[in-house]
């Protein structure tokens, strides 16, 4: 007996990584990403001078060592977790809507595995409706239609497309924002019951340039939403948190206030306990355990702060896993039951 195919299916997709931490690989890996201008939207030939001659010459061999001191024995740790993700998800949707209901692959935006691999392994199996789950939790022009861009550029080669669906954003869903309270409140209790009343919470967001919010990106706004939701549910006070915006690159303006001129000003308020979490990392990559974990915790201790620590990100925790489930189930829910109408109508 042959294996029925599966009725619907989902590509998660990440930003990338490059494939080792070496200048080459990273410069391999820069160049596509940068080079896109959902990403940098300067004029191509004057972007292009400045990528050729001045960015891909210097900065892979500057930041290989960043990526190294993070790097695992499996590989790059956005990848590793990501095969993680990819193997708790297809077991949780497994249990709620059957083994043959939706098959799960993962892709990245920019490097391997590409979106032509996962589509084409899915399309290898059958599937002909497909769920497309960009994991960013805010929307951004930069990430999130750039991934959207990406999948069309793989279906502009297909003369039968699939019917599909596209996850724009989720930064509100109460499953979200339970994880991250979840996720935080763990984090206080392993450090003392009272830390909640001691610390002061910083919620990261990655930066995009000021210009992209002028356009109309509700990238910033979504953000700010995101951060109120969650504080609202740990019943803090505004004193006790406040969101910044980390990895700006350049001298253009970027989303303000900046995270190290941030985590700076609070060292030298004496500050003796700042918590950081960076709640648009759906997976803990270089920006996090490197840039918030280590270059981060240096301007603060620098300045005089004390008590300093990253909370990981949700990565493959179950009520991140859930979360995915359930964007499936309410996506896809028609899909689901169309199919499910059509077996017990042969029965």
């Amino acid at each position: 007996m042959t294996r029925p195919s599966p009725r619907i299916g989902l590509i998660l997709i990440n930003l990338g990584t490059p494939d080792t931490p070496t200048p080459g690989a990273i410069r391999r890996y820069l160049k596509e990403f940068l080079w896109d201008p959902r990403v940098v939207e300067l004029p191509r030939l004057l972007w292009w001078l400045i990528l050729n001659i001045v960015i891909l010459p210097l900065r892979p061999g500057k930041i290989a060592k960043s990526y190294q001191s993070i790097w695992t024995e499996k590989g790059s740790p956005l990848r590793v977790i990501s095969n993680e993700q990819v193997i708790k998800l297809q077991a949780e949707l497994n249990k709620r809507l059957g083994p043959d209901a939706c098959q799960v692959e993962i892709a990245m935006t920019y490097g391997q595995p590409g979106l032509e691999q996962a589509w084409q392994s899915l399309k290898n199996q059958g599937v002909e409706k497909l769920f497309i789950l960009p994991l960013y939790p805010q929307y951004s022009a930069t990430t999130t239609a750039a991934a959207f861009d990406a999948i069309n550029r793989v279906f502009a080669q297909e003369r039968n497309i699939p019917e599909f669906r596209f996850c724009r954003d989720y930064h509100q869903h109460p499953l979200y924002i339970n994880a991250l309270a979840e996720r935080i409140t763990q984090h206080w209790q392993e450090q003392g019951d009272s830390a909640e009343h001691d610390t002061h919470l910083l919620f990261s967001f990655h930066g995009i340039p000021q210009a992209c919010t002028d356009k109309g990106d509700p990238y910033e706004a979504q953000c700010h939403n995101t951060a109120k939701a969650v504080a609202r549910q740990l019943q803090l006070k505004d004193k006790q948190w406040q969101v910044s915006f980390q990895s700006r690159v350049g001298k253009a303006a970027w989303l303000q206030p900046y995270t190290d001129k941030t985590v700076t000003a609070l060292g030298q308020r004496g500050l003796t306990r700042l918590d950081v979490i960076c709640p648009g990392f759906a997976v803990d990559c270089l920006e996090t355990l490197e840039e918030i974990e280590v270059e981060n915790r240096h301007y603060y201790q620098r300045a005089g702060g004390s008590g300093y620590h990253y909370i990981e990100a949700l990565n493959a925790s179950s009520p991140h896993i859930a979360l995915f489930a359930e964007l499936v189930s309410t996506h896809c829910r028609d899909w689901l039951n169309e199919t499910e109408d059509k077996s017990r109508a042969k029965r």
